[in-house]
């Protein structure tokens, strides 16, 4: 998850900054790259994307920055199913079997 505080600029200056962003982020969402967005109120944005690794995470935020410079939370999140299999507890080793009597003979 993301949250984003862009640098302050007046909103008159931003609103093609904005525009070109929504153009940006709507393909991404279409295509499950990002889950979801919300906009803050005042300025900036939550959102969530779905990025297979830390590579693709740092592209899409540098093209987010490309279009509107901010600074950026990062916040790692799980699905409750995977964090829940966490807290599990760890599974005992079976004890070795036993040959039985006289097998070994």
């Amino acid at each position: 998850m993301i949250i984003s505080t862009p640098r302050p600029e007046p909103p008159s200056q931003a609103a093609a900054a904005r525009r070109r962003f929504w153009r940006w982020f709507n393909p991404l969402l279409a295509d499950g790259q990002a889950r979801w967005i919300y906009a803050r109120p005042g300025r900036g944005a939550v959102a969530l994307f779905d990025a297979p690794d830390h590579a693709q995470l740092h592209r899409l935020l540098n093209q987010w920055a490309e279009r509107i410079p901010a600074t950026f939370e990062i916040h790692p999140l799980l699905e409750a199913a995977e964090a829940q299999a966490h807290l599990a507890p760890p599974r005992r080793a079976s004890p070795p079997r036993r040959a039985p009597q006289g097998a070994n003979r």
